[in-house]
């Protein structure tokens, strides 16, 4: 068994240190996920990892199966997920190459798959959804950083939009009156439908860019793709430790 499994976000289709041992491809009740899951040994443990743009990153945010992706690390066993999000940073200290673990999320996505809770049910389910990330699970990947000596930014509020178009100046300026700190376009329905199936769920942000109406009149995908590299090499530190 797994316990612990990463999603991949833009920037990390692959995780180079990850000593692969097998693919599995699974079919799920919901579709098929992202691709197949890797299964390895990363820092000494067993890991399984997912693209969730898939291997060559052709799925675009509102066309990903978070359903499928969710239910196929848990028919794994996998019981903690560590998901990896590059996002737009809205808050004046979240700049370009800022590694940050959320504790708060608001959703401004739409028409997505976003509950397993809706067909064929003996009564209605609700869940606690008070705090979306799972605290111990955050704490383990601060302490993470803090050994190899990576800056985390403890604490901060993600707003998860629909995409795949980046956001208007007007529209960060209501995320940040909302109290958004970042914006990014695959926090959910992932987080939720993790809490649904008792998965202990976190996520690290990788800061690629200012939002819109934060930095430079407009962005540049070259821009955005170097402060990823650089925030996911760092990333991959703290994956090793």
């Amino acid at each position: 068994m797994t316990a612990l499994a990463i999603i991949g976000g833009t920037g990390l289709g692959s995780i180079h240190e990850l000593k692969l041992q097998r693919r599995e491809v699974l079919r799920t009740p919901y579709g098929d996920p992202s691709g197949p899951i890797l299964h390895g040994t990363l820092g000494g443990k067993s890991v399984a990892f997912l693209a969730r743009h898939g291997y060559g990153h052709t799925i675009p945010p509102h066309k990903v199966n978070y359903r499928a992706n969710l239910w196929a690390l848990k028919q794994i066993g996998a019981q903690r997920v560590l998901a990896v999000a590059a996002v737009g940073g809205i808050r004046a200290d979240m700049t370009p190459g800022t590694l940050a673990v959320p504790d708060q999320l608001i959703d401004y996505t739409w028409g997505r798959a976003h509950t397993y809770f809706e067909d064929d049910l003996k009564h209605v389910v609700h869940i606690d959804f008070s705090a979306p990330y799972d605290e111990t699970l955050r704490q383990a990947l601060l302490a993470a950083g803090e050994r190899v000596g990576v800056e985390l930014v403890s604490g901060a509020t993600y707003g998860a939009t629909q995409g795949p178009r980046l956001e208007t100046a007007g529209e960060i300026n209501r995320m940040e009156r909302d109290g958004c700190d970042l914006v990014g376009m695959t926090g959910m329905p992932e987080a939720g439908l993790a809490r649904e199936l008792e998965l202990a769920y976190a996520t690290c942000a990788v800061v690629a860019n200012e939002a819109a109406g934060r930095g430079p009149a407009t962005l540049t995908m070259e821009d955005i793709r170097r402060h990823l590299d650089t925030g996911m090499e760092r990333v991959r530190t703290v994956l090793n430790a």
